[in-house]
């Protein structure tokens, strides 16, 4: 597939977004940025794109409904925490979306379904009609029976997938931080990088840990390996803060830009 998007200035008129957003975004002190994403999504959708969002939260917002002081480590309690948090989030989000008018749709998968052609064929058809229905499909993985052995790992990876799926145009995964750098952000010597060529293998950036919040299992490592992965399939990401996503849909130039891979003109292949 080829996309239209080219650079930031082209995400305004994207015919198909993918959004992803992290636990540590979205849950605890930070519960009241879904309102601002909310607004940027609706943005989005009122230019006439298509939206999916791919967020993560479940656990992180269940855990304080089992009062546990922190992310259970034990599969059993995760599945439990998933399955209050999930129906807690998605409320918080289509809360948010009545002020605009727009119906959410939950769409929640495993790792087995996006690699069994049936399950695959099945989440594809549904997140078209849900976009034919200009309803605003959220995913999520299915925390709640998803096993250590096939679990997506982080959602950034089950953001990418989703996008190669549906034919995104672009990618836009959100992080508490405002780019990728070459090392963590608060080490010295970290300088920030605005593009990304699709052959730069990237071998003199420093990953950090997975944040100071500790509510998720993503990191800049896993984030440039999504970006990687949809770059691959012809899909540009984005990788920016989740409080400028207002402006990363708009079209403003920010965030790290990864460049999707070059087009092959088959008729010379």
């Amino acid at each position: 597939m080829t996309s239209d998007v080219a650079s930031h200035a082209d995400i305004p008129t994207a015919k198909r977004i993918v959004v992803k957003v992290g636990s540590s975004s979205v849950s605890g002190e930070n519960v009241g940025q879904i309102a601002f994403l909310v607004d940027a999504l609706a943005a989005a959708h009122g230019r006439g794109s298509e939206v999916i969002l791919v967020s993560s939260g479940a656990i992180a917002t269940g855990i304080p409904y089992l009062k546990l002081d922190a992310r259970p480590t034990d599969l059993a309690t995760q599945q439990a925490a998933a399955a209050v948090g999930q129906n807690v989030l998605i409320f918080r989000y289509q809360d948010s979306l009545d002020r605009y008018n727009i119906v959410a749709g939950q769409i929640l998968l495993t790792a087995g379904d996006m690699e069994n052609p049936t399950h695959r064929s099945n989440a594809q058809r549904a997140m078209e009609r849900l976009l034919g229905l200009r309803i605003l499909p959220i995913v999520n993985e299915n925390d709640t029976v998803a096993t250590q052995e096939i679990r997506f790992g982080d959602n950034d990876r089950l953001a990418a997938l989703v996008s190669v799926l549906v034919h995104a145009d672009v990618l836009v995964l959100l992080s508490d931080i405002d780019a990728l750098y070459t090392r963590p952000p608060g080490e010295p010597g970290a300088t920030r990088i605005d593009r990304v060529p699709f052959d730069d293998d990237l071998s003199g950036v420093t990953f950090g840990d997975i944040g100071a919040a500790g509510v998720g299992t993503g990191g800049a490592g896993t984030k440039v390996a999504a970006a990687k992965l949809a770059a691959a399939a012809g899909i540009p990401t984005l990788l920016a803060a989740t409080g400028s996503v207002a402006d990363a849909l708009a079209g403003v130039e920010l965030g790290t830009w990864f460049e999707a891979a070059p087009v092959v003109d088959s008729t010379h292949a």
